[in-house]
């Protein structure tokens, strides 16, 4: 891993009620990796790719909290994440009986004037109520396209 990979300028950690029980979710459903732990502080650093998450436990070492913790964590955000093919993640979640937030769907989302980027796409809410929207891109395409292919 490069240094560019591993110090990426955006990294958000999550404040959990249970820092394995995490670790099972994003790694052991969702392909993550353990970069480095602190087991003592409730702490670890997960990576897919250059997508990268801190997970800190609840009462564990010095948690910044800005408000009161109510469940589910995270209301208002979801947490988009590029996936070179959604697969591996939906087995590992239905052989799990993984609840999905919503099921996987095609879609394609408007970027410009004459261009729309496609995607497959699943949203699921980690043990703490993170909601995260795992993608696999399409590609690209113009309304001409999409008129021709009608």
């Amino acid at each position: 891993m490069t240094s560019e990979e591993f110090d990426p300028s955006l990294v958000p950690e999550l404040l959990v009620s249970n820092v394995s029980r995490s670790i099972d979710f994003w790694c052991g459903l969702c392909g993550f990796e353990i970069a480095y732990e602190r087991p003592e502080e409730g702490f670890a650093y997960i990576t897919r790719g250059s997508a990268h998450i801190m997970l800190e436990q609840k009462g564990i070492g010095r948690n910044w909290v800005t408000g009161p913790l109510e469940r589910p964590f995270g209301r208002g955000i979801n947490f988009q994440i590029a996936v070179p093919s959604m697969g591996p993640i939906e087995k590992a979640l239905n052989r799990a009986s993984y609840p999905l937030f919503m099921p996987p769907e095609t879609k394609w989302y408007r970027i410009g004037d004459f261009e729309e980027a496609g995607v497959r796409q699943l949203l699921v809410t980690d043990p703490d109520g993170y909601l995260v929207r795992f993608q696999e891109p399409l590609g690209r395409r113009t309304p001409q396209q999409v008129r021709d292919s009608v």
